[in-house]
């Protein structure tokens, strides 16, 4: 069993988080009526601190903090791709994130699939965009729940059978209640919580394993030793997939709805530029991350088999005082929690917005509308510990990795579309079907593998499914759209005032920054 003084620290950063959701009703405001955009966006009030915890709490997801340094402690260097690929999402951030809150909050759009319905007058393209977002998002969702499990777990906090069901359904219900009640406040009062546990807990536990195995050398050294060197290197032969993984993650990231809510509730487009200059620091932390799994490798750490995300929490147990170890798991689990909540807003403005107010309610009032956002949001918590209950943990990986193939299939609509209109929807239509069936197949068929290989004179060249699949959804999406122009099939109405080619205007900025 775990030890007092951990388990009183891990409880103890739960308490925080539980009593920082209860202080989000005072981030609301009382003069406004309720409205989907004030549940799901925070009515787009998120100055620059606020939305630099928020976005970096949603993007840097738990699972990804135990995942990493598991691939690291299993396979070495291939598991650093997850540097350069967070390092990338930073420009894109800048750019395109920027300029798609400009338009959505011009027009008043609070999901992706708005701004697609809009910018192509096309209701079944802006349908598969929320679809996709919303199929991508749940096992991304049970994921979190994994990645609370193996801390538990690995601190001996999970007790065995329904006992330790009954654990991470008392976790997740404190959130279900703050969410359901403030919506994206909750989870960005507590992404402030999140921020600081992780760095401070992620510091003192790099300074404490350097100190103990004799600096950053002995440690790789160590770790040499048990994996071999080669591994710790990363090969000519990998680097291919290395690149594209990196280059295909960061575009697949930036079309989830939860990195996109969290992208809208900021109160600007220069706050998102300066949010996305400050990334990189959640970046470090990652690294630090895959780092503790190269230590847990050199001091001998087994995981159990198929468990390898649980490497760095059983370095921490065996390692790490009680009151120290207990923050460090109360952290990673906060972290599992600000993402889950903001995953479960996204996922259910997405079907309220783009399905049921577009195919069921039209004339719905924006109290409804938060209503159903809010049982929908209720709905998914529920579904994701129900899956994670009752389907084997690797049946989640694996459908995690099949939803980072399908929402880059929505990148075209999307990024392309922000910049010109030339695709024609029922191009993007087909081009996103292509892409979905040939994705689905090359995973499948590498029996769930992420990298796919090439046939080449040199000899096969491994690259990442998603970027497969993306390049044939962009080669049909453009014979097709030059194939309907030469028919001169007619296209819906452009609701966004962006110019139709490349050509770019400035435009004056509404928002808080700028009114």
């Amino acid at each position: 069993m775990a030890g007092t003084a951990m388990t009183a620290t891990f409880l103890a950063v739960l308490a925080g988080a539980s009593l920082l959701a209860v202080t989000a009703r005072r981030l609301r405001p009382n003069d406004r009526l309720p409205s989907l955009e004030g549940w799901a966006l925070a009515d787009r009030s998120l100055g620059p601190l606020w939305t630099w915890m928020l976005l970096g709490g949603t993007i840097f997801t738990a699972y990804t903090f135990t995942a990493v340094p598991g691939l690291a402690y299993g396979n070495g260097a291939p598991a650093f791709f997850a540097v350069p690929y967070t390092v990338l999402v930073c420009p894109l951030v800048f750019v395109l994130l920027a300029r798609l809150w400009t338009v959505a909050r011009r027009h008043g759009y609070i999901t992706v699939a708005d701004f697609v319905r809009g910018r192509y007058g096309s209701a079944p393209l802006a349908l598969v965009v929320a679809l996709t977002g919303i199929l991508a998002t749940m096992p991304y969702l049970a994921l979190q729940l994994l990645g609370i499990r193996a801390v538990l777990t690995a601190g001996g906090m999970y007790p065995a059978g329904a006992t330790g069901d009954l654990v991470m359904v008392a976790l997740f219900a404190g959130l279900a209640v703050a969410t359901y009640r403030h919506g994206l406040r909750a989870p960005t009062v507590i992404s402030a919580l999140k921020a600081v546990a992780v760095f401070v807990s992620l510091t003192a536990v790099t300074w404490l394993v350097l100190v103990r195995l004799g600096g950053p050398g002995a440690v790789f050294e160590g770790a040499a030793q048990r994996l071999g060197s080669p591994a710790l290197l990363l090969s000519p032969a990998h680097r291919p997939a290395y690149a594209t993984l990196a280059l295909g993650s960061a575009l697949a990231l930036l079309m989830y709805p939860h990195v996109l809510t969290a992208g809208f509730a900021s109160d600007g487009s220069r706050t998102l530029r300066r949010t996305a200059a400050a990334l990189p620091a959640w970046t470090g932390l990652l690294a630090l991350f895959g780092f503790l799994g190269i230590a847990a490798l050199a001091v001998g750490v087994r995981a159990p088999e198929g468990t390898a995300e649980a490497a760095v929490p059983m370095l921490v147990d065996r390692l790490m005082p009680g009151p120290l170890a207990g923050l460090v798991f109360g952290a990673i689990t906060v972290g599992a929690l600000v993402p889950a909540a903001v995953m479960s807003i996204a996922a259910a403005t997405s079907f309220v917005r783009n399905v049921y107010v577009e195919y069921v309610h039209p004339t719905a009032t924006p109290k409804r509308q938060v209503r159903i956002a809010k049982s929908v949001s209720l709905t998914a918590k529920v579904g994701a510990v129900a899956f994670v209950f009752g389907l084997r943990d690797q049946d989640a990986i694996n459908l995690q990795l099949l939803g980072g193939v399908w929402i880059l299939q929505i990148f075209p609509a999307v990024a392309v579309g922000l910049y010109t209109r030339w695709l024609h929807p029922r191009a993007l239509l087909a081009g996103w079907g292509v892409g979905m069936v040939a994705g689905t197949f090359l995973v499948v068929r590498e029996g769930f593998s992420p990298i796919v290989p090439l046939g080449t004179d040199a000899g096969p060249l491994e690259i990442y499914v998603g970027l497969v699949a993306l390049l044939l959804n962009l080669t049909v999406a453009v014979a097709g759209s030059l194939a309907l122009e030469r028919l001169r099939v007619p296209r819906g109405a452009d609701l966004t005032d962006l110019p139709p080619r490349l050509t770019l205007r400035r435009r004056p900025e509404t928002g808080a920054n700028n009114p």
